[in-house]
């Protein structure tokens, strides 16, 4: 599936620019599995110890130009956990494993995207890749952006969304929700970094991923905007008592 031909005619990084881009992917990618090797290695294993089934989710995703790859993650639900559910994890989803809401949490279940880094379907800073049937709902020219663009590992609105999943209520439809006040917020920050494509903000996306993951916060310095506690979801979920 193609998910669309649009066309960007605004003026974007150079090229000399996109090689950097793609040298500091293929050196980061290929350290990173080499160096974490002996983690993906023990990740793999109570991921099969914890509960019958492949240790990877494999999932077709919208790359740039909008041609269709597979996303790898270590699979964190259970086995055909799409037959019960939607393409969206919500709060306190039953379909996920105990194994797997640790490595959701501590988003470990991720580090095999550097597999995808490294074939060159993704990068290490860009847009989180979306499922087709999300793309669609997208505006031609939202498209025509995002499809400009090789998807991410991070990027700012992963670390603004770093736990969606507790903005999604089986309450209401986690889709409607999603398409009406997540994913405007998700695509301003899409935009911002297709304006904003360079090696050293890429390093501070990284960096402030890093250091989110770590010590559970961004320093205002490195300006990468917080502002989780401005959407409305958010605050109505605080209003129920849910952190």
């Amino acid at each position: 599936m193609r998910c669309g031909d649009d066309r960007v005619t605004r003026t974007g990084p150079s090229p000399t620019t996109m090689a950097l881009k793609r040298g500091l992917d293929i050196v980061g990618s290929a350290l990173g599995l080499l160096l974490l090797l002996p983690v993906l290695a023990f990740i793999a294993l109570i991921v099969k110890l914890g509960s019958p089934g492949p240790v990877f989710f494999r999932q077709e995703r919208v790359g740039l130009g909008g041609h269709p790859f597979r996303i790898y993650k270590f699979r964190s639900m259970v086995p055909e956990a799409a037959r019960f559910g939607t393409a969206l994890t919500v709060r306190a989803d039953p379909r996920i494993t105990w194994v797997g809401a640790f490595l959701r949490r501590s988003k470990l279940d991720e580090l095999p995207q550097l597999i995808n880094v490294l074939a060159g379907d993704m990068s290490i800073v860009g847009p989180r890749p979306e499922v087709p049937e999300f793309m669609k709902f997208y505006t031609p020219d939202q498209r025509a952006i995002i499809l400009s663009m090789r998807p991410g590992m991070t990027d700012y609105a992963a670390i603004l969304f770093r736990d969606e999943s507790s903005l999604l209520d089986q309450d209401c439809d986690p889709i409607v929700v999603y398409r009406r006040e997540i994913m405007p917020v998700k695509f301003a920050y899409y935009e911002r970094y297709s304006r904003e494509i360079g090696i050293l903000n890429d390093l501070r996306i990284i960096l402030g991923t890093m250091l989110l993951l770590l010590a559970g916060r961004v320093p205002h310095r490195l300006g990468i905007e917080y502002q989780l506690g401005t959407l409305p979801l958010l605050r109505r979920s605080e209003a129920r008592g849910n952190p």
